[in-house]
């Protein structure tokens, strides 16, 4: 079957994963995930955490994924050396960050980036990624939209993902969110929306005809209680609607069978209704949908002559798999990560029977373990 598409992740907090659970997410970013980035975050960990990150999703049958983190050009090496597709975003944020100082300094950064990675890899797109209305002002969010244009290059962007954002908006600018985002031109171009939970029955059709790309992640909306995205009322409006896990700091992990399965149980849970979001409305929103929304239609997402070669085996010998009526029930109802046999990108193996071939799984471990112990020592220290 196609690979699988991860609209939206921050793969190198797998090295935070479990570091600040069962918190609201204001209070999650600003008190714990912000200071924890600025202390311990470099080159190294972006490294190391990227590895861990792809090593995961290879492990899981994700062959593409949206990436949104500091230090892109460490992220953009790793990508191409353990041989999946990425977007890998230039994060843009008006605040101390650990490679940059301000948004103009990651503005700036960001532009260097794009220059180095763009038509380098067949692979890597490098794309803009400002982080949330509350943490850029209108005029810097307009500024990234005006770089990202000079380069043809998508943007990636945390859009009305809690009820804070949209108060916030509302109470700075006097509009919601996306009315923001579309009144300052921000939505003439490419344009990804993470999360998307909290959009007006006014928003959804300016999201449909800028052909923005939302990306539901049911899993982290629901740990941090964001909320529920109109997944439905956004696909009936003609919406490109794909799934991603969010970073493992808040999902925790980066298992897209699981956010397909929840997608489907959370919509149909919430309107009372079995019926909605059926198995084969995920399962395209997970592949070709998601490859849609990220602007990546007619190269992947599907099995077909002159699309790229990225697809992966799905092993149904388990018991859980027994007896067997229906594949796309199975695929999306039954089937973790552990059931990924092989996974090819690019016409590349880069997982075989279960076997990873592109990273050294050993070292990667070691280092990763090594790392987060010198992490939980220091948090131990300062919290005594």
């Amino acid at each position: 079957m196609p690979g699988l598409v991860n609209g939206h992740s921050h793969a190198a907090m797998t090295l935070l994963r479990g570091v600040a659970d069962d918190l609201a997410l204001m209070d999650w970013l600003n008190n714990y995930i912000f200071p924890a980035e600025v202390e311990f975050v470099d080159a190294e960990f972006v490294r190391i955490g990227t590895e861990l990150a792809c090593w995961e999703m290879i492990r899981g049958g994700t062959t593409t994924f949206v990436d949104m983190y500091y230090y892109p050009d460490v992220i953009a090496e790793v990508v191409e050396d353990c041989g999946l597709r990425a977007y890998v975003s230039a994060t843009v944020i008006d605040q101390r960050s650990p490679d940059a100082e301000n948004a103009s300094d990651s503005l700036v950064k960001g532009a260097g980036f794009v220059e180095r990675w763009q038509g380098r890899s067949s692979r890597i797109t490098p794309i803009y990624g400002p982080h949330a209305n509350y943490t850029l002002n209108a005029e810097q969010l307009a500024a990234t939209r005006a770089a990202a244009n000079r380069y043809g290059a998508p943007i990636s962007i945390h859009m009305s993902e809690s009820p804070f954002e949209v108060q916030y908006s509302k109470d700075t600018y006097g509009m919601t969110s996306i009315e923001l985002l579309e009144s300052i031109g921000f939505l003439d171009g490419p344009t990804i929306g993470a999360h998307v939970v909290w959009p007006t029955d006014r928003e959804i059709p300016i999201l449909a005809e800028r052909k923005v790309g939302v990306i539901h992640n049911p899993t982290s909306n629901m740990k941090i209680a964001s909320g529920i995205a109109p997944v439905t009322a956004m696909l009936a409006a003609g919406v490109r609607v794909g799934l991603g896990t969010d970073g493992a700091a808040s999902n925790n992990d980066l298992d897209m069978w699981e956010e397909m399965r929840l997608a489907s149980f959370l919509q149909k849970v919430e309107q009372m209704n079995p019926e909605v979001l059926s198995a084969s409305t995920v399962l395209t929103m997970a592949t070709r949908g998601g490859a849609a929304a990220i602007g990546l239609e007619g190269e992947v997402g599907e099995l077909r002559p002159g699309l790229r070669a990225d697809l992966i085996q799905v092993a149904f010998d388990d018991v859980h798999h027994v007896p067997l009526y229906d594949v796309v029930s199975h695929l999306v109802y039954v089937t973790d990560e552990q059931d990924v046999a092989s996974v090819v990108v690019d016409g590349r193996l880069l997982m075989r029977e279960g076997n990873l071939l592109t990273l050294d799984t050993d070292r990667v471990a070691a280092e990763a373990r090594e790392l987060a112990g010198r992490i939980k020592a220091a948090l131990e220290e300062r919290n005594q």
